[in-house]
């Protein structure tokens, strides 16, 4: 069943493909007026649109790269003008280099920084002025923000646990204003960054409970949840959809 967002405007960084074009999806058919980021996929972009307004729904699609703070403060700021305000922004946006420590760039570093964290704490600071009580503010984490079990990804592990902190924060901020803040954390999720058939899918099964990727799908149904009015008295979690892989 669709979760009613009727009413409702979202705000969706990253929606073009993968994990974000399932929230931009879910949360359309559940009624929302959406607005979403893509940075290197018009097509798959303009697609998605149509296909949401064919169905009746709204969509709009913005070309913003989430780590230039100004572009993705305007494009807040033009999407909010355009459908009125937002009441749910989703932090989805993200980049994954993998490298030991020895190895990877500093620049490399310094995108991750900037996509995975610094653009989260724009996006939510920008989203503020247009957003009122009952607001939610969603961040699309990782289960490795807890367990890195495999060597390379330190640098994207601590990034998505700095989302960690940063939700705890910012729902103290935020509570006295009827926002609340979250973290969706998924496990291995089939998507063309991490596909269900790619060279360490079979090492990622090993460590799950449930020998499989995740669909897309299955994590916009928890983005729709702690959306919802339901999640109503939900702030400051981390909530972990990964299948077993950490447990």
């Amino acid at each position: 069943m669709a979760t009613n967002f009727q009413g409702k405007v979202a705000f969706v960084t990253g929606g073009s493909r993968g994990i974000g074009a399932a929230i931009v999806q879910r949360l359309a058919h559940g009624g929302a007026a959406v607005a979403f980021t893509y940075k290197g996929s018009k097509a798959a972009a303009q697609d998605l649109v149509e296909r949401i307004q064919a169905s009746g729904g709204r969509a709009m699609a913005l070309h913003v790269d989430a780590a230039d703070a100004a572009a993705l403060t305007q494009a807040i700021n033009d999407a909010a003008h355009a459908l009125g305000k937002i009441d749910i922004l989703v932090n989805n946006a993200g980049v994954f280099s993998m490298a030991s420590v020895a190895d990877l760039a500093l620049e490399e570093f310094d995108r991750m920084l900037d996509v995975n964290v610094r653009a989260v704490f724009v996006a939510s600071k920008a989203v503020l002025a247009h957003m009122g009580e009952g607001g939610r503010i969603i961040n699309i984490g990782s289960c490795n923000a807890e367990r890195m079990p495999f060597a390379g990804a330190a640098t994207y592990a601590m990034s998505k646990a700095a989302l960690v902190g940063l939700v705890k924060g910012m729902a103290r901020d935020l509570g006295p204003r009827g926002i609340t803040v979250n973290n969706v954390q998924p496990g291995p999720t089939n998507t063309d960054m991490n596909p269900a058939t790619g060279d360490f899918a079979a090492m990622m099964h090993d460590l799950m409970a449930l020998k499989r990727h995740a669909h897309p799908e299955e994590i916009a149904a928890m983005v729709a949840y702690v959306a919802s009015d339901e999640a109503g008295f939900v702030t400051g979690a981390s909530l972990t959809i990964d299948g077993g892989f950490n447990a």
